[in-house]
């Protein structure tokens, strides 16, 4: 396989070296990076003579000079925040590369019609990194889910990820920018629930606040209660008391499904699933983006019905 260039928008970001790792395990070489923000000394890790911008202006300049010349980029992997993700990708699109971009694709389910018309326009293609679908505990359940037919799974999924105060600070604490909790923290979760279960019939959220959201989902074959939250005071007693910060539970008919192990391989392994052209597209993003949508944008029934255990100590 011939060796592909990258750019990478949003090098300083949480996820952005996975990104990397994932460039340089499938033999490839990241030549440029954009960030406002020059805290990026990582890169050195991976591709210290890669070239990096501040400036998008200037970013924009250099890779349409890689083009003119002859030296376009292949693919721009886009880690940029939520909000930045749509215009990103059509700038890809527009330098003739490939975009890699992480989740959520987009904020809206509209912008997922607007791109695929400028896929259209090109002969590139947009891909989302949809990790979780290639971890093994996940592959395994959802082959045992299949196996099991029409039945009806009673599921609980619960996540918590403890966020200091710099996190309501900074675009990830703001909602037109992140798409809120659902979005930022869950939206990962709400794509392998409904590729493992099947599509959304019904939706109603319980809670709907700036440091965590509750709810509860009807899929095909289940009976879905979620609960998110970046506050620490939401852990578990027994989390606390270790000094955990998180806290991951997904539990199928009482049953816990283990899948703490294995995810830092999930970027390269995707890298490894595009360059081979079996990435995951438009369409594959379309259930997530449109199920966090909702939950964006309804209102929170409060503490009644079939709601999640943990909604009590969030009150």
């Amino acid at each position: 396989m011939d060796t592909k260039t990258f750019a990478l928008i949003g090098a300083a970001g949480f996820v952005a070296p996975r990104h990397m790792k994932a460039i340089k395990d499938t033999e490839n070489h990241l030549v440029a990076a954009l960030d406002p923000n020059d805290s990026v000394g990582v890169i050195d890790s991976y591709f210290p003579s890669a070239d990096f911008f501040t400036e998008f202006e200037r970013f924009d300049r250099h890779i349409d000079k890689l083009r003119r010349k002859g030296t376009a980029i292949d693919y721009v992997s886009i880690c940029s925040p939520n909000y930045l993700h749509d215009a990103h990708i059509r700038f890809a699109l527009r330098n003739r590369a490939h975009a890699i971009c992480e989740k959520p694709l987009v904020l809206n389910p509209w912008n997922i019609e607007g791109l695929a018309e400028v896929e259209a326009e090109t002969d590139c293609k947009i891909y989302n990194i949809l990790q979780l679908r290639l971890h093994p505990s996940i592959i395994a359940l959802r082959d045992r889910i299949q196996g099991a037919g029409d039945q009806v799974h009673d599921v609980e999924i619960t996540y918590i990820t403890s966020r200091g105060n710099w996190y309501r600070q900074s675009w990830k604490g703001e909602l037109s920018k992140s798409g809120g909790i659902a979005t930022n923290i869950g939206v990962h979760f709400f794509d392998m629930l409904t590729w493992v279960f099947g599509n959304v019939r019904y939706s109603t959220v319980h809670l709907n606040r700036d440091d965590c959201a509750s709810g509860r989902l009807e899929l095909e074959r289940a009976r879905v209660r979620w609960f998110l939250s970046v506050n620490a005071d939401h852990l578990p007693a027994a989390q606390r008391e270790k000094g955990q910060r998180t806290f991951r539970s997904i539990t199928v008919g009482g049953e816990e499904v283990e899948f703490s192990d294995g995810f830092m391989d999930l970027h390269t392994d995707s890298y490894r699933h595009i360059l081979a052209g079996e990435g995951y597209r438009l369409d594959a993003a379309r259930t997530a983006v449109e199920t966090v949508y909702q939950i964006r944008n309804a209102s929170a029934q409060g503490l009644q019905g079939d709601y999640h255990p943990f909604c009590r100590q969030a009150r």
